[in-house]
């Protein structure tokens, strides 16, 4: 639906876009070169309707300009939208002006309360021509946002409904090519779990789905990610923080109709499996479309003396809508290096890993892990003379950045396992920078 929403000519909104300052005339802020009739003929109603206003863009989402452009009402022509801000009882105002006749009119304004605006997005919500406003906005200083849905498809401003949220996103969760609003909201009190809910419009009316809950307080968000279940089913993965030392995911998604937490019916009890010492989020890491859950997996260590931190391996799983999950890559998983390496699933449980400051060494148990071998060593090379370093030693290069050179030594010993220079090169890859940060 993004593509169906162009931002404003560029020259335009340089000349538009004061934002903090209470809005004047082109001409007397710039002096620019002359534009055709009709950008003309529009600035200037923009110009009448913004007296005593001023410009109030979105501060998050993918939509933060002042001035956007949406066919809100289905003509098959873009209207203009200007977000901005006055000092009424209702501060925040949504100005729509539209090309009728040859010329620009302002045919509505949205008033809202709050301090600004957070979040809006387009969204085709139902089969009518034009798109939908979903707007979000701040109350103060407080977390908690409110949200609002528009229509225009009977010529003129509806809101639909207003809820409380501190996330929401709009996603087609049943594949019907309309899209749904999933809201995320705080519990009857900050501190209780979240609430999961989905909106959708059926004949001109919008409806709420069944509440179903989240692991943490909305205040613990970290990260929702749209995804893939490995049944094909569209799912919403939501990582709050445990803590502060290690996530738990749930999955939203539709079974029978329903809004489901697929977490709550994994029969196994494992899908919110928390991860100890650092942050991994969901992923596709294998690229195949579906989006893969990571669970820790601790090695044996070489010593049986006491290991204050054993090396761990992170096992990659995908989840089907009915909670069931597949077992689908293992790897070494090292956060604070920035980097990963895929294990053959064969060898992976009987893999362990001794680490020494920048030296990783890879060891294989045999079978009844009463012996273990040296399969090969990954270095992490900073230093100013880290090019010569690469290449000592018999060491190949894995993967260069601007600051860093991975290298690597083969033993003899990993020929019989069929690890190579070539697939220690393609099975090491750097860290996506959204798995150890969170996009809260």
């Amino acid at each position: 639906m993004r593509n169906r929403i162009k931002v404003f000519a560029a020259m335009l909104v340089a000349a538009l876009m004061l934002t903090g300052c209470t809005m004047r005339t082109v001409g007397q802020m710039y002096q620019l070169p002359k534009r055709s009739e009709d950008y003309s003929n529009l600035q200037s109603v923009m110009d009448k309707a913004m007296s005593g206003l001023k410009f109030s863009a979105p501060i998050s989402g993918d939509n933060q300009q002042s001035v956007q452009m949406a066919d809100i009402d289905g003509d098959g022509e873009q209207e203009y939208l200007v977000f901005c801000k006055g000092t009424a009882e209702l501060p925040l105002r949504i100005l729509v002006f539209d090309r009728g006749n040859g010329t620009y009119a302002h045919i509505d304004t949205i008033e809202n309360n709050g301090a600004e605006f957070d979040q809006v997005e387009f969204v085709q919500m139902d089969d009518k021509p034009g798109v939908e406003i979903v707007v979000g906005h701040k109350i103060s200083d407080m977390l908690t946002r409110s949200l609002s849905v528009y229509t225009f498809s009977d010529g003129e401003s509806e809101r639909l409904i207003t809820t409380n949220y501190r996330k929401f996103l709009a996603v087609d969760m049943n594949s019907d090519q309309q899209s749904e609003l999933f809201v995320l909201r705080s519990g009857q009190l900050e501190s209780d779990p979240g609430v999961a809910e989905l909106y959708s419009i059926v004949d001109g009316i919008i409806e709420r789905s069944n509440e179903v809950g989240l692991s943490a307080s909305v205040d613990k968000l970290k990260r929702v990610l749209i995804g893939k279940l490995y049944d094909g089913k569209q799912a919403i993965f939501v990582a709050t923080s445990v803590e502060d030392t290690s996530l738990a995911t749930d999955i939203y998604t539709i079974a029978d109709q329903r809004l489901v937490n697929a977490v709550q019916t994994d029969p196994e009890g494992m899908g919110t499996q928390t991860l100890r010492n650092y942050y991994i989020y969901a992923d596709d890491i294998d690229n195949d479309g579906i989006t893969e859950l990571p669970r820790i997996i601790t090695t044996k260590p070489l010593s049986n003396v006491s290991v204050l931190e054993p090396s761990k391996l992170v096992l990659w799983y995908a989840m089907g809508s009915n909670g069931k999950t597949i077992d689908k890559l293992y790897t070494y998983y090292n956060a604070a290096g920035g980097w990963y390496l895929k294990i053959n699933n064969k060898l992976a449980l009987r893999i362990t890993v001794e680490v020494e400051s920048n030296t990783f060494t890879f060891y294989l148990w045999n079978a009844d892990y009463t012996n273990a071998e040296k399969l090969f060593t990954v270095f992490t090379l900073t230093g100013q003379n880290r090019e010569e370093q690469s290449f000592s030693d018999e060491k190949f290069v894995l993967l260069k950045t601007d600051t860093t050179i991975y290298s690597a030594t083969l033993e003899s010993t990993a020929k019989k396992y069929a690890i190579t220079e070539e697939s220690l090169i393609s099975s090491f890859s750097q860290i996506h920078q959204d798995w150890n940060s969170g996009e809260m």
